[in-house]
């Protein structure tokens, strides 16, 4: 197993943030910090109310396409997007989001636990109380994303 230290260096002299990893390989646990700091280094623009607001990737639970509307999904609202689905699905790959479903991305660091279905699919149920559907299709990826 590979050790992982570390280090730190906060100056004046830095104007913006440097995250440089060195190592042997990519193992799991890395390329899982890896996604996750992916996640952390970008924003998606979300309407409500006629208001746009930046929001921080990592807040998000899921991301819906209903009616070609795209609906982006926290803990405490619902935001709209005109972006398409396939989008937010490029923007977010290498990210711990993935599509589960035709209209369905879901923030798989949100999920809290998992329960095979009969029919193939997967139940996930989210941190936030709710549970979502992974269509057959995309079980084995999911498999391999989430459950590894």
């Amino acid at each position: 197993m590979i050790t992982i230290r570390l280090k730190i260096h906060e100056s004046d002299d830095f104007t913006d943030v440097e995250i440089i990893i060195n190592c042997p390989e990519i193992d799991e646990r890395l390329s899982r910090l890896i996604q996750q700091m992916n996640q952390m280094m970008f924003s998606i623009q979300g309407k409500k109310d006629g208001t746009t607001y930046p929001l921080v990737s990592d807040q998000l639970f899921y991301i819906e396409s209903v009616n070609d509307t795209t609906f982006l999904y926290t803990d405490q609202d619902v935001f709209e997007s005109d972006k398409k689905l396939y989008e937010f699905e490029e923007q977010l790959k290498h990210t711990r989001f993935m599509r589960i479903s035709k209209n369905f991305i879901v923030n798989t660091a949100k999920i809290e636990s998992v329960k095979a279905l009969i029919n193939g699919r997967f139940e996930a149920f989210l941190s936030n109380g709710e549970k979502v559907i992974v269509n057959r299709h995309y079980v084995k990826a999911f498999r391999k994303h989430f459950l590894g």
